[in-house]
């Protein structure tokens, strides 16, 4: 087991230094609402998303479809625009809003026409040469889509636990407010992570059921080492957890300031690597001997100690 969780650690941790100018692609799609206050609301969450990303800093791609757009035709050529400009050092992320259908055998994502299986996505995902990659499927039963989109370097995060949960999610709205809320950045790095927003929006979900006193009928999972089966939260002794807790979504306050400061942005750059050495250190712990961990843990939070200093300057 300790040998496992080492080689799982350390591969995610391959995937963490990036070029401090790498690129972003974001594609979210609203898909076909079949009912005009769904239509309304997922067109809304979308339109959010694509303003509040398009401002989150530079090096950002966003392509938004919803709406007649929101066709797989459209989808498809989305998604292999963005297969033809991303480079392997950029991250990509898509976001699914609406809803899914599952047979017990097959996902669909319900678009304007034809609509799309997790196989396919999978498929035009694997063509993007991004090496991190997070797929966010909010829909009704998006949780029957995980086992298809799930890939080493690709975290994917599910609205519901099964494809059985078919009811319409309430997940994506929270999903979205988290990335506009500070209190979703829980250690205070003035960025939120891919695992800080799932948290957020599955506490939110949770309380969204019990104050409108209803059993509730979504449970959110993710599943981001592709190896094993969804989970509800990180776990040290799988690994899961480490991919998404170092896919930085959205930055804030000065963390937003440095990033758009090409003087600060190396710098920046470094502390965020060091974070995630660290992360990475945390689900390490049990397979290495006490001083070693001391040892490194020491020595990355005093290099984290000087970069910081150099940022407030």
């Amino acid at each position: 087991m300790k040998t496992a969780l080492l080689a799982v650690a350390l591969t995610v941790a391959s995937l963490f230094a990036l070029p401090a100018h790498a690129s972003v692609y974001y594609v979210t799609v609203a898909g076909l609402g079949g009912e005009p206050d769904y239509e309304q609301e997922f067109a809304s969450l979308a339109t959010d998303l694509d303003k509040l990303l398009k401002s989150s800093g530079a090096n950002v791609h966003v392509y938004t479809l919803m709406g007649p757009d929101a066709t797989r035709a459209h989808l498809v050529d989305t998604l292999n625009q963005v297969a033809a400009q991303a480079k392997p050092d950029d991250d990509f992320v898509l976001t699914l809003i609406g809803h899914g259908s599952f047979d017990s055998v097959e996902y669909k994502f319900n678009l304007v026409g034809p609509d799309i299986t997790a196989a396919d996505l999978a498929a035009l995902c694997d063509r993007v040469p991004a090496k991190r990659q997070l797929i966010v499927n909010t829909t009704s039963a998006s949780g029957g889509s995980v086992a298809a989109l799930e890939k080493h370097g690709r975290g994917v995060i599910a609205a519901t636990k099964t494809g059985t949960e078919k009811n319409a999610t309430v997940f994506a709205r929270y999903w979205v407010q988290a990335l506009h809320d500070p209190e979703a950045d829980v250690d205070k790095n003035d960025a939120i992570t891919a695992l800080e927003a799932f948290r957020y929006a599955t506490s939110r979900t949770a309380e969204f059921y019990d104050a409108q006193k209803r059993l509730a009928t979504e449970h959110a999972v993710f599943e981001d080492t592709g190896l094993h089966d969804a989970v509800r939260d990180a776990a040290t002794d799988s690994g899961e957890g480490l991919f998404l807790s170092s896919f930085t979504l959205i930055r804030l306050g000065a963390a937003q300031k440095a990033y758009a400061d090409p003087a600060k942005r190396d710098l920046l750059a470094r502390k965020e690597d060091l974070e995630r050495q660290i992360d990475t250190l945390k689900y390490q712990k049990a397979a290495m001997s006490q001083d070693d961990y001391k040892s490194q843990l020491t020595e990355a939070l005093i290099e984290l100690a000087k970069v910081q200093e150099e940022l407030d300057k």
